[in-house]
């Protein structure tokens, strides 16, 4: 009998992997990361004990907590407020999935004898005829989660098992509910667990260890002054709500100037690109590429986007183009661009570096 440990968030999405491996045979161990506590004691939806443990007591598996506090405030809660600072878009989850939750649970397997680590992530890992892993979208698109686990490594996917692939949420509900799990109808979180009111500027503002950017211009293409913007921290690409500027039509944001202190202004049309520079690259269903080869594939950009047939080419350094078959709009710098196949595994992905507006332009590095 294999041992597998599951990180139990307090949700019900890992309670009914718990359960599903339970089934399976599995011997489960309950684990929760402790990886956040805000100034008021309030726990992230990542880590909620309470749930977890009672989760395991019903499930009658032995169950464990871990103190991740500080590695987390530096390598996640401290990245995502320099990104910001410094006018990017992160994605704060695609980092903690590697370097915290995955790092530590095996940590924690191997100090625990187990076989396996398992989350109830909506994806599936699968090993590939050349001997590599990946990670295939789950069958049911609008709760894919295969764009934060890119980064991924491939000894961490060999010990990794996500039970959730195939199912739909009220499925997983429905699942929790017969095992009398607590949690099965427990709402799920939208929010960066850190950040449960989707205040970021208000965050960045209480942790920023440096003095925050001040005011500055709204400017068009041509740097033409349109008004005043309240700290480039406050924006990011494609925004439209929320800008406080009154132009006469709907404006959004094209691009963020942190040299300048500006934030660029433009109709929706104006945020498309014909490509991206990606750094930071990881390949996971191939080895990586040699430079200036190139492969087809499709991209997605940012989380909600459907993805987009494109071109990846290799480059020196380290990074990769992307050239879109059509353009793609609202890519930002610091948001991960993801690379699929064409039957729903992970190629790969990188963090955008700098978005390439013309074709002939991109076409040139």
């Amino acid at each position: 009998m294999k041992k597998v440990i599951v990180g139990l968030s307090g949700g019900v999405d890992s309670a009914a992997a718990a359960y599903l491996l339970r089934e399976a045979g599995y011997e489960v161990i309950g684990v929760t990361l402790r990886t956040w506590a805000g100034s008021n004691g309030e726990e992230s939806r990542c880590c909620e004990i309470d749930d977890a443990r009672e989760t395991a007591r019903i499930l009658g598996i032995p169950y464990h907590v871990f103190n991740c506090v500080s590695a987390f405030e530096e390598k996640v809660v401290g990245a995502f407020v320099r990104d910001y600072l410094g006018g990017l878009t992160p994605n704060p989850c695609v980092v903690c999935n590697r370097e915290i939750k995955w790092e530590r649970l095996l940590h924690f397997a191997a100090v625990l004898g187990a076989d396996f680590v398992a989350t109830g992530h909506y994806a599936s890992v699968v090993r590939l005829e050349n001997g590599r892993y990946t990670v295939r979208q789950a069958l049911h698109a609008e709760k894919d989660q295969t764009y934060m686990l890119w980064r991924l490594t491939q000894e961490q996917l060999a010990k990794t098992l996500m039970p959730l692939g195939g199912y739909e949420k009220s499925e997983v509900r429905e699942i929790a509910r017969r095992a009398g799990i607590p949690v099965a109808d427990k709402p799920d979180s939208q929010e960066i667990c850190f950040v449960p009111d989707g205040d970021y500027a208000a965050f960045i503002g209480r942790r920023a260890e440096v003095p925050l950017p001040g005011e500055g211009d709204f400017v068009d293409a041509a740097g033409n002054v349109l008004g005043r913007h309240k700290g480039i921290y406050r924006y990011t690409v494609g925004q439209r709500k929320g800008l406080g500027i009154a132009l006469g039509h709907p404006a959004y944001v094209k691009e963020i100037r942190a040299e300048k202190n500006e934030v660029v202004l433009g109709a929706e049309k104006e945020t498309a690109c014909a490509g991206i520079l990606c750094r930071d690259l990881c390949f996971m269903s191939v080895p990586e590429p040699e430079t200036g080869e190139t492969f087809s594939c499709r991209v997605k950009p940012r989380y909600r986007h459907p993805g987009q047939p494109a071109a990846v080419t290799k480059l020196d350094g380290g990074r990769c183009r992307v050239l879109f078959d059509a353009p793609v709009r609202s890519a930002a710098p610091g948001q991960s661009a993801v690379f699929y196949d064409g039957e729903g595994r992970l190629v790969g992905g990188g963090v955008i570096e700098k978005v390439l507006p013309e074709k002939e332009t991109a076409q040139t590095l």
